[in-house]
């Protein structure tokens, strides 16, 4: 407890705690669609495809708003981008609480900006690290990233709100969230980091990736892209491509790079997993174990709630053995359990037990990544952030929309969790292929480290 507190001493504490703040309410804004879907679902009469591309849509949005988001904090203050990125976040809640009655366009269309709140990470992780030693780096950001607890907001908050009041009036708990993140940024957030390029250009490509994801949706939901399935399976390609295109060359070197592309399908599985099962888990449980609307709620709320308790903890853990290892040991969890759910389906008591510790491989898994990226990417830790998290929210895209698919073509969820257990296979033998290399520079930098039972200077 005392070298935590130390840790927590050596840098501005103040800080840490608004960016925490800022990415909670952000998350929590962020996967609002996925407690309400099940109360939407049965209010529109949406089939199972479309309800699972509605809770799809925030987590992509997100992915390609870090991006952006990432480059924009290279070059602009993060407490002014976190401000725009709140105000933009609360749009969908104030259309919301209007006395109209909204359009599943009109919701595809509000999912973009709830994005934005995923979004969030891109700032808050850099800004809060901007204030640390990288000795602790690993602690700080999972502190910062523990803020997608947000999710175990959701879980308590909206379901019990949209069957009392509704789910349009439910929404409206977002905003005095959000109104509290603001306060916290104004107050005591402070951004340490060097700037250097073209806030205006920046600005710029942050306008653009927004106006043309909304247009892309749009065209998937009126099938230019093929029909069903097929548009929604490609939507993240030219979504992905469009935030690409915003970005300065200087930066899109690092995806020639080796590394980024496996810290990006790791990324992709433990957070990817964490948003797009909690986004996706309410449907799962109402449809697979017939469980009332609001007790699914509840359990994913107590799901979230242990996947985003153990981040920090991951972050801890990989200070003291590397990133590297750790993943090891997590992907091959994340792998097991799903092949058993692909497997044998178990009842429900299995199924939850099973489902927490996919929670709990999620989120140590997460804050072993995120101590690997400053040390690997020095100076672009912005960038990167937003790179590797779009990789993320793609993967936690693709999660909903795959089980809802899985769900439609044979009435089961097994083809998708086997899906899902052979992706986190190839990421376990990408790293494991690649965990020496990465061993020089994951390891402290304070004396000859021993990798595999050599001696090497950790760079």
């Amino acid at each position: 407890m005392k070298r935590l507190i130390a840790s927590l001493r050596s840098g501005n504490w103040k800080t840490l705690l608004a960016c925490f703040l800022y990415f909670d309410t952000g998350f929590t804004t962020w996967v609002m669609f996925g407690p309400l879907a099940p109360f939407i679902s049965k209010e529109m009469g949406l089939t199972a495809g479309q309800a699972g591309f509605l809770v799809a849509v925030p987590v992509l949005a997100a992915s390609i708003v870090r991006v952006t988001f990432g480059n924009l904090f290279q070059s602009m203050d993060g407490r002014r981008l976190a401000l725009l990125g709140i105000i933009l976040s609360a749009a969908p809640a104030c259309v919301l609480i209007l006395p109209v009655t909204p359009t599943y366009t009109l919701l595809l269309v509000l999912g973009v900006f709830l994005g934005v709140g995923g979004a969030s990470f891109a700032i808050a992780l850099p800004m809060a690290g901007s204030s640390y030693p990288p000795k602790v780096q690993g602690l700080v950001l999972g502190l910062a990233a523990a803020g997608n607890i947000g999710a175990v907001l959701d879980g308590f908050l909206f379901p019990r709100l949209a069957e009392r009041f509704g789910w349009q009036h439910a929404a409206f708990a977002a905003l005095p969230l959000l109104a509290i993140a603001a306060v916290a940024v104004i107050l005591w957030a402070e951004d340490r980091s060097t700037k250097s390029g073209s806030a205006a250009r920046a600005m710029a490509g942050l306008a653009v990736s927004i106006t043309g994801l909304i247009a892309l949706v749009l065209m998937v939901n009126a099938g230019l892209f093929g029909p069903g399935a097929t548009g929604q399976l490609l939507l993240p390609v030219p979504g992905s491509l469009l935030a690409l295109a915003v970005l300065p060359r200087r930066y899109l070197a690092v995806l020639a790079e080796r590394d980024t592309w496996v810290m990006m399908l790791v990324y992709s599985i433990t957070f990817g997993g964490f948003v797009g099962m909690s986004s996706y888990v309410s449907l799962f449980l109402t449809t697979q174990y017939r469980i009332a609307r609001v007790e699914a709620g509840l359990l994913m709320a107590m799901l979230s709630f242990a996947g985003a308790m153990v981040r920090p903890m991951g972050g801890w853990i990989a200070d003291r053995l590397s990133g590297v290892r750790v993943l090891l040991v997590l992907l091959a969890g994340v792998s097991m359990c799903n092949f058993v759910f692909a497997a044998f389906m178990p009842s429900l008591a299995g199924g939850l037990a099973i489902l927490l510790a996919i929670y709990v491989c999620f989120g140590l898994g997460n804050g072993a990544t995120f101590q690997l990226v400053p040390q690997r990417w020095k100076g672009k830790t912005g960038v990167m952030t937003g790179i590797i998290g779009a990789a993320g929210g793609i993967g936690g895209f693709y999660l909903p929309v795959v089980m809802s698919l899985a769900r439609e073509g044979t009435g089961g969820y097994q083809p998708g969790f086997a899906t899902f257990s052979a992706l986190a296979a190839l990421a376990f033998v990408l790293v494991a292929a690649l965990h020496r290399q990465w061993l020089a520079w994951a390891l402290p930098a304070t004396s000859p480290v021993e990798i595999d039972g050599q001696v090497a200077a950790a760079e």
